[in-house]
């Protein structure tokens, strides 16, 4: 089952509902307004993630919207209109019912608090349980001007590390630039590889790595003595048949051991009791100015803004192309249908 069938099966069976056939009971129901998009919608979506699930299943993690009704326990923290964010699945869908807990109130419907909610606290949550960054430490950023990457790259930068960044345009590379990155790399103009032999001989201390294959190789055999490679995704081998990028595993053992390096997994939904914290702090640094949100919404696609739930599946093709700076975010329609 591809990205586009399963999103096309579970569109089909949310749309049936109307508004208010959802029932809040003890649980909020909120009315989507922004919907995030992750490189990791289209493991769900295979059913990598739950293999017994069968299509039709909602599908999505993340949304930003407005509560437009309330169960009787939930109205004690909430409020009709109050904007919230939320970490739940089947988020693709314009009205559902959300637990009151999974629920993080934000000052507004600004799709760059969007940002913060899967990929800003995968980056923060990772880096201050793995990275040990300290200042003058060499940290590698791979696709570090995607939705995580950017926020990689500037909490590194707030750890006062020098930066490199990995990315596929000069567009990308002058973005990584503005959010403070050291040395972006246009992998597509400068061999990665000859760029870390070259300008960094002695290896980069933290990598933090999204994209696998021989980007993986290439970031193994980067590090420095007793070196951390943080494994947030291996986006390359996404759409293959089994999810996986090859990469040089049998030698991996004793480059490790060469070195006293070390690789950590990183999964966002081992963290979630520091999700909320997490969250609030990069809520408050990015209200501060502290902190840039950069927000594809699709107006460089070739069909325009992603607007509406059809547009999910386009917006998932556009990231895979590479083409989206920032994190992507699919804005949904008011329904006219919904008597609530």
């Amino acid at each position: 089952m591809t990205f586009l069938g399963s999103c096309c099966l579970c569109q089909r069976h949310l749309l049936t509902v109307s508004a208010d056939g959802l029932f809040p009971t003890y649980q909020d129901i909120f009315l989507r307004r922004f919907v995030g998009i992750n490189a990791s919608d289209i493991n769900y979506s295979a059913g990598r993630y739950d293999p017994s699930v069968k299509p039709p299943f909602d599908i999505g993690f993340e949304g930003l919207g407005e509560v437009v009704a309330l169960g009787l326990s939930a109205s004690a923290r909430y409020t009709v209109g109050q904007t919230v964010a939320y970490l739940t699945p089947g988020s693709f869908a314009e009205y559902t019912v959300v637990p009151a807990k999974a629920a993080i109130p934000v000052p507004s419907l600004k799709p760059e608090y969007l940002t913060l909610l899967v990929s800003g606290t995968t980056a923060y949550i990772s880096m201050e349980e793995m990275g040990a960054l300290s200042e003058g430490k060499k940290v590698l950023v791979t696709a570090a001007a995607g939705g995580t990457g950017q926020f990689a790259v500037q909490l590194s930068k707030r750890a006062k590390c020098h930066v490199i960044g990995t990315c596929s345009s000069e567009e990308k590379s002058a973005f990584l630039k503005s959010v403070g990155c050291d040395r972006p790399i246009n992998y597509r103009t400068e061999p990665v590889r000859n760029v870390l032999r070259n300008e960094y001989p002695d290896g980069v201390d933290v990598v933090y790595e999204a994209v696998g294959g021989d980007m993986f190789d290439l970031a193994v055999d980067a590090l420095a003595t007793k070196g951390r490679l943080i494994i947030i995704g291996f986006i390359s081998g996404y759409q293959s048949p089994s999810g996986l990028s090859p990469v040089k595993a049998g030698t991996l053992p004793a480059k490790l051991l060469k070195k006293s390096a070390s690789i950590h997994g990183f999964f966002l939904n081992h963290y979630l009791s520091k999700h909320r914290e997490a969250m609030e702090r990069l809520l408050e640094l990015y209200e501060r100015g502290e902190l840039m949100c950069e927000v594809d919404r699709g107006d460089l696609s070739p069909e325009g803004r992603f607007t509406g739930l059809d547009s999910t599946f386009r917006a998932v093709d556009y990231m895979y192309m590479g083409k989206n700076t920032g994190k992507i975010v699919v804005e949904l329609s008011h329904s006219t249908n919904s008597k609530l």
